[in-house]
């Protein structure tokens, strides 16, 4: 009798154990908040397990939050929950390493701004005066460049829906234009790289016919040439052939399931002449804005930049310059490019503002900045640096749910963002994804404005070089003007936006 009982218990608790791992499998695949859970129901539970105790395993086994690359985890942990709306507010002191060198400290205002006199950082026109339809640049924080391709369509959807939300753009990427991008209504840039894919006719050559149609798009507000990337100065994009699908190929006019190599350069674009010609000509083909994206390894591009524009006038000049850092990159790159090739953001920005300001050009050229700048300290670094807009992409796939596992060429992203995979894209719920996304870019714009205020500015596009400081190898810190002062030939900083 007692073995008989015995036996239906252990009956009983299997059919209970059964019934739950079945309620808690169908919960997970349904369930749309956590990519994770839904595309690795049950097991997916051990992460978020592991990641609860992981404070205290760090304390004796592993990195602290301060260690880790490319992005350690304070840092993602930060961008998780301005994503999802949890504040930035942290307990019992910060951990970031104030006395190391290149630590950044802002200037804060014995007497900050009040409340009531806070304002909005004005909108910026590019192009204005030198093409048909001028882009008014809205917000401080966009989204950089990710091609379709490399990265998933519910991805592109997400970030075209957030960016539409948030009043932020979204630059194509090299990859060229797909309904994705369109989906949401948001601002577009779109990118011409070298392989001038989404414009190239049946040679490869650019399509005046093919521009006019993405120009068609209401949406698409501006054109850019990539001559480079900061995770692969001097080296085409990469897409391997198991990720070229027919849709793909049809977007970028290649052949499906072939690898994608675009050229290293523009074979039509070999100095800084005919680089400025295709500015030209694109301007007045689109009617629309058009700019030139590249990493910098010293003052030469801009010196003969500069040149070549007093020679020709300033309607030659490209309505505004993306500098990426040698620390960016989004995808995949060879790493002895990835580590060693173009200059940081850091040394980059300053060089190419104070060339500007020397020149006579900051006014007439925009300068956006890339390159791990995806914390409010770094927006604000950008700003006082003499950017007028800042790019960022990883900290985008941090909203979309990146969990930072370093298979973004591999199509194995565990979370949707960067895989082809349809069982791993499903875990990337677009409406909840797309939400995370605004929240993100709203709450950068708002935390930049807030060092702003506490430095005693209205509004953030006051920010200049004398509110920040770097701490040096000695631990103490300088002013970023005394480090960088602003250039002779302008006699004093640009004067802030009213």
């Amino acid at each position: 009798m007692l073995n008989i009982l015995l036996a239906s218990l252990g009956v009983l608790l299997a059919l209970f154990v059964a019934g739950t791992l079945i309620t808690l499998y169908v919960q997970d695949v349904t369930q749309e908040k956590h990519a994770v859970l839904r595309n690795f129901p049950l097991v997916g539970h051990l992460r978020y397990f592991f990641e609860s105790l992981g404070e205290y395993f760090r304390q004796y086994f592993f990195l602290g939050d301060r260690e880790e690359q490319p992005f350690d985890r304070a840092t993602r942990s930060w961008v998780y929950r301005m994503a999802k709306n949890e504040g930035g507010i942290i307990g019992f002191g910060s951990t970031y390493p104030l006395h190391e060198p290149g630590a950044l400290v802002f200037v804060n205002a014995p007497f900050p701004i009040l409340d009531a006199e806070q304002q909005e950082p004005p909108m910026l026109l590019i192009g204005e005066g030198y093409c048909r339809t001028p882009f008014v640049g809205k917000s401080l924080v966009n989204i950089s460049a990710m091609s379709f391709g490399a990265i998933s369509r519910p991805a592109v959807r997400a970030l075209s829906r957030g960016a539409a939300a948030a009043g932020c753009w979204l630059d194509t990427g090299e990859g060229g234009l797909s309904a994705y991008h369109l989906e949401g209504g948001c601002d577009i840039i779109f990118q011409v790289g070298t392989a001038k894919y989404g414009v190239r006719d049946e040679s490869g050559q650019l399509s005046d016919e093919r521009l006019r149609e993405v120009a068609a798009h209401e949406t698409v507000r501006a054109f850019e040439i990539k001559l480079s990337q900061g995770a692969k100065p001097g080296k085409g994009g990469v897409l391997l052939g198991s990720k070229v699908s027919a849709e793909i190929a049809r977007i970028r006019g290649i052949a499906e399931g072939r690898d994608s190599l675009s050229p290293n350069r523009h074979p039509d674009i070999s100095n800084i002449e005919q680089l400025l010609d295709k500015v030209e000509h694109i301007r007045a083909v689109t009617g629309k804005p058009v700019g030139v994206k590249t990493a910098i390894g010293g003052p030469r591009f801009l010196d003969e930049l500069s040149a070549a524009i007093a020679r020709r006038g300033l309607q030659a000049a490209p309505d505004f310059l993306t500098i990426d850092g040698g620390e960016g990159g989004s995808g995949a790159a060879p790493q002895a490019l990835a580590d060693h090739m173009a200059m940081s953001i850091d040394e980059a920005l300053p060089l190419v503002v104070d060339a500007l300001i020397a020149s006579g050009l900051k006014e007439r050229i925009r300068v956006i900045a890339a390159g791990k700048v995806l914390t409010p300290a770094r927006v604000a670094w950008a700003l006082a640096s003499g950017a007028d807009f800042v790019n960022t992409a990883r900290g985008f796939m941090f909203s979309l749910g990146c969990i930072q596992a370093l298979r973004c060429h591999t199509n194995t992203c565990p979370t949707g963002v960067t895989t082809h995979n349809p069982r791993l894209q499903r875990g990337l719920v677009v409406d909840d994804k797309a939400a995370r996304v605004a929240s993100y870019c709203r709450n950068m714009n708002k935390e930049v404005g807030m060092i702003a205020h506490s430095c005693g500015l209205r509004h953030a596009r006051q920010l200049r070089r004398e509110h920040v400081r770097i701490v040096q190898a000695s631990g103490q810190s300088i002013a970023l003007d005394l480090l960088r002062p602003y250039p002779a030939a302008a006699h004093e900083a640009p004067a802030a936006t009213a």
